[in-house]
């Protein structure tokens, strides 16, 4: 495997940055959009502005946001019915898909609209889940921007990722998993300090609990494995050291043999200020880190990122798409939380409010093996994201209010209003329908700068029962 030495580095100020060189006429690019939450309203408002891109269509319309970007398919999509989608991006004639949840890339549709083998649906499920091929099916689109099912591993199974880093050797938490709830309540109740409880499984991210006492720990444990509360998610349960430090987002596009490092986010996961509360998605984020030095980004991707597409390698997977790490800044170094294998959210909001040059042409080099070719810049300054949450997240969010001082905040310069839980109501009004509801991103010279810029847009917004954090983009962290 090959690393893109210029990836080390936090990018420069785009000014000169030319876009990978691939040969296609202004406008020619036909783009699918899977999903529909603030992570795909932010990728279609930035591949928007991309001069290859023709159309833009997307899975989910119904968000407001991206209805104003992207074009409805003419069918509801439906993951069990991969086939119509192939028809349909052959018909339409779609160059690039950009898949954007977890759900869609553990669920193998990068390897059914690539015409990638994937061993459950070639060979059944006697295969072991973990080896993959490249070819042998047919492709209904060219350029699939996304990993594979059997790399998507890495977020979809917590025990296969801890597999792979120890394989790797990659600084990680210590872990041990259990699927019976005696066996996972002593190991617990021998601890000195309550360990970190995690689902094993996609639990869009609510199945991590970060107690504060044994007693918590217990209770966390009977959620996931009696009460069943993230059903297949929490079969298997991680129950991890805690790591104390400071908590970064890095994200690098890896196209099998390149890794580029794109800008590290903080991204701020309890309710409310001073990171106290539950743990969310994310409440808010800024890009780039301030505890990220250039020295800090080198041993990253030395110790982290190169180790773990190598050791995936080793098992016969190659990893396409975006690798996102959260890691803990320990005193002993950098080590891994997690892996996700899409862009986070609401970093992505972040990044791409930052991101420079053509963003469509920046996913087909990855996805077409040519990331040593491309250039990737992020304009100067930094970015803050501030998450309105519904009344009553994370667990039990009411929908239906109506969602006022939209155009407002958006007049105010530098700031882009991305839609995550909205809907227009019956009456035609935007209104709440999931927990996280807008990402107010805001860009400026400073971080003050475009933190100013955020909360005056998010001071704007109004609807019953608003939840917002105030210490976004400090130093707080949590």
């Amino acid at each position: 495997m090959s690393e893109n030495p210029a990836a080390t580095t936090p990018a420069a100020p785009a000014t000169d940055a030319q876009p990978v060189s691939i040969a296609r006429a202004p406008g020619s690019i036909n783009v699918l959009l899977v999903g529909g939450g603030g992570r795909e309203h932010a990728l279609a408002w930035r591949l928007r502005q991309s001069p290859s891109v023709g159309e833009i269509y997307s899975t989910d319309t119904q968000n407001p946001g991206i209805a104003s970007i992207c074009q409805p398919l003419d069918f509801t999509f439906d993951m069990r019915d991969t086939f119509r989608l192939q028809r349909w991006c052959i018909a339409n004639r779609i160059s690039l898909a950009v898949i954007g949840p977890e759900e869609p890339l553990c669920g193998g549709l990068a390897d059914a609209l690539g015409g990638w083998e994937d061993p459950f649906a070639v060979a059944g499920a006697a295969q072991p889940a973990h080896k993959h091929t490249s070819g042998g099916l047919a492709a209904a689109v060219p350029y699939v921007f996304g990993p594979s099912r059997a790399a998507a591993q890495l977020e979809g199974d917590k025990a296969f990722a801890k597999q792979i880093m120890r394989q790797g050797q990659v600084p990680t938490a210590e872990a041990r998993t259990f699927t019976d709830f005696d066996a996972a309540r002593q190991y617990v109740a021998s601890r000195q300090e309550p360990p970190v409880i995690k689902a094993a499984g996609l639990a869009k991210g609510k199945g991590v609990f970060v107690p504060s006492s044994i007693q918590e720990a217990v209770a966390a444990l009977e959620r996931i494995l009696v009460q069943r509360e993230f059903l297949d998610a929490g079969k298997t349960v991680l129950i991890e050291e805690r790591l104390k430090g400071r908590e970064v987002s890095v994200f690098a596009l890896v196209d099998g043999k390149t890794i580029y490092v794109l800008d590290s986010a903080q991204d701020h996961k309890r309710l409310r200020d001073g990171a106290q509360g539950p743990n969310t998605g994310g409440m808010g984020s800024i890009c780039p880190s301030r505890a990220v030095d250039d020295r800090m980004m080198d041993r990253i991707q030395r110790e982290i990122l190169v180790p773990t597409i190598d050791a995936l390698k080793r098992e016969g997977i190659e990893y396409r798409g975006v690798l996102y790490a959260g890691i803990m800044l320990t005193p002993a170094g950098p080590k891994v939380l997690e892996f996700n294998v899409r862009f986070g959210d609401p970093e992505c909001q972040t990044l791409m409010a930052r991101w420079h040059g053509d963003l469509a042409e920046h996913l087909i080099a990855t996805a077409d093996r040519k990331l040593e070719h491309a250039t990737i810049t992020f304009n100067a300054g930094a970015s803050v994201c501030v998450v309105l949450a519904a009344e009553g997240y994370p667990d039990k969010p009411r929908k239906g209010a109506v969602i006022e001082g939209l155009e407002d905040a958006a007049r105010i310069p530098g700031v882009q209003v991305f839609h995550a839980g909205t809907i227009r109501n019956e009456r035609g009004l935007i209104a709440v329908s999931g927990g996280r509801v807008l990402g107010i991103t805001a860009t400026g010279d400073t971080p003050d700068d475009a933190r100013d810029r955020a909360y005056a847009a998010a001071d704007k917004i109004r609807f019953a029962g608003k939840q917002v954090r105030r210490d976004i983009g400090t130093d707080v962290v949590g």
